[in-house]
């Protein structure tokens, strides 16, 4: 549910009032809430529900909607630090919702200006940056300041749906780029955006593991692709498209391993495997091997290469009774292949099912292992 301003009202009234127990049972959890806030209890709920997400400062005002939509600050603070190195002034983000951005590019030091057509959001970003915030309500097409930069974040669904054409986005791409000529932009996108045609810089970030987004800059800002792979612990490692010495597919080597997804949606698995000294098995797909595993990833040692008609005899030959399944070239649901195999042994495997030229394989490996400091598998 959304919030009306006189639940922003009672909240900021009653700020201290959240941090509290109550049933797990839904309905006796809506009866509580009720008896304690009267009207404003489906609003508390819903507060405490976007709070549960983790994804924001513990104070902060948001519906579930807003925080999930919300960029995670470790993805929205390597933009900030990326616009601060290119010495840009003041940046406006005109989709500014919540306030995440904002407040990642001020620990930036950076100058910042924040609209939205929401007037319950930028209620909850004055609440969320200080009364000393500038902003103001304005569609994201509106030129509304002279900043050096625009950080817009367009809708990327539409009918439950994500929008993969940059023409499609809410606000469209090209109609942000007409508004705001003139000026840099840098336009957060689902990663699975079709941005072959951007003449400017595409960063994939990922957090943990996770893809997060795709960022297009315009061309003042950089150009090229890169991978960004942040982590929770604070360490951070990049792949860009500088490598040109790219190798060529080939044979498997001692290990198997599946690059992070930020690599994979940048287009950079040849330059991330030149600069670890890996191949990939298929020239199609981005499953990389190679006779090591780079620092702080994790592969799998290979033991054999099978049809994939004889993976459950081979596994049952090796007593295998846990079993870890990835798939990418084939038409293959791992929980399905899963319930046929039937595995009752006590041993574990891991298995990567893929295509190498023509044919389906399945390799059949040791679990999944932690490259150590020294590079190699533990």
């Amino acid at each position: 549910m959304s919030f009306s301003l006189s639940d922003i009202d009672f909240f900021r009234a009653h700020a201290g009032d959240f941090q509290l127990e109550f049933p797990n049972d839904p309905l006796k959890a809506a009866e509580f809430l009720r008896d304690r806030f009267g009207d404003h209890g489906r609003a508390v709920a819903e507060l405490l529900k976007a709070r549960g997400i983790g994804k924001l400062p513990a104070r902060w005002l948001a519906d579930s909607d807003s925080a999930q939509q919300a960029t995670p600050l470790p993805v929205a603070a390597e933009r900030a630090r990326f616009l601060s190195a290119a010495g840009v002034g003041l940046v406006h983000d005109v989709t500014c919702s919540i306030g995440t951005e904002m407040h990642t590019l001020a620990d930036a030091h950076l100058t910042t200006l924040g609209s939205d057509l929401d007037p319950v959001r930028l209620v909850m970003a004055r609440h969320n940056l200080g009364e000393d915030a500038w902003l103001l309500r304005a569609d994201a097409t509106t030129v509304t300041s002279r900043a050096d930069v625009v950080v817009a974040d367009p809708a990327r669904r539409s009918g439950g749906r994500r929008i993969t054409d940059p023409s499609k986005l809410l606000p469209p791409l090209p109609d942000l780029l007409e508004a705001h000529q003139g000026r840099e932009l840098a336009v957060k996108c689902a990663p699975g955006l079709d941005f072959s045609d951007w003449e400017g810089l595409v960063t994939v970030t990922s957090l943990d593991g996770g893809v997060k987004e795709a960022c297009l800059y315009t061309p003042g800002l950089g150009t090229g692709r890169k991978a960004v792979l942040l982590r929770s612990d604070g360490s951070r490692d990049e792949v860009t498209d500088e490598e040109t010495d790219l190798p060529e597919a080939g044979g498997i080597g001692k290990y198997v391993l599946d690059p992070d997804g930020a690599i994979v949606r940048a287009g950079l698995v040849r330059h991330y495997a030149a600069r670890e000294g890996l191949h990939q098995l298929d020239p199609r797909i981005a499953y990389l091997t190679g006779d090591r595993i780079p620092a702080g990833t994790s592969g799998f040692e290979f033991i054999e290469a099978v049809p994939v008609k004889r993976l459950k005899s081979a596994l049952q030959a090796a007593g295998v009774g846990r079993v870890e399944i990835l798939v990418r070239g084939l038409n293959v649901d791992p929980d399905n292949l899963r319930k046929k195999l039937k595995l009752k042994g006590s041993n574990a495997r891991a298995v990567i099912l893929t295509r190498i030229g023509t044919k389906g394989i399945a390799l059949v490996c040791h679990p999944r292992v932690v490259s150590s400091e020294n590079n190699y598998a533990t």
